[in-house]
């Protein structure tokens, strides 16, 4: 069974972008186009890995890592970060608020797919 991926960006550019690379690697891919609606569809679909953009209006990356982390369900549940930022300071908060790990935007298809592998373990 393919694993399943929250995408969480404003960009429908980037979302597409990311499902199609995950999707062409066997993942399913569920999106949102902010932190709420991905809250959301996390309380409604159970994910194997979210990946979520910082930047976003009614709900950033970082409120959403929070509120998912108070979720039990998603106490263990890789996050990624798939950012323009690349503060020191911004990826010590994102570690801090339960980031797995940090994608800088633009990525490399190969790269995103890499990551996603480790994480996941597959």
């Amino acid at each position: 069974m393919a694993k399943t991926v929250l995408s969480v960006d404003d960009s429908s550019s980037v979302r597409q972008m990311v499902k199609l690379t995950l999707s062409g690697a066997g993942y399913d891919v569920v999106q949102a186009s902010d932190g709420a609606e991905g809250l959301a569809k996390a309380k409604d679909t159970a994910v194997d890995l979210v990946v979520t953009d910082l930047n976003m209006p009614v709900m950033n990356g970082l409120d959403l890592i929070r509120a998912l982390r108070q979720l039990p369900a998603y106490r263990g549940v890789p996050i990624l970060f798939l950012t323009t930022e690349s503060d020191a300071e911004m990826k010590q908060a994102a570690k801090a608020a339960g980031a797995t790990g940090w994608i800088t935007k633009p990525f490399q298809q190969e790269q995103l797919v890499a990551v996603v592998r480790k994480v996941l373990g597959a």
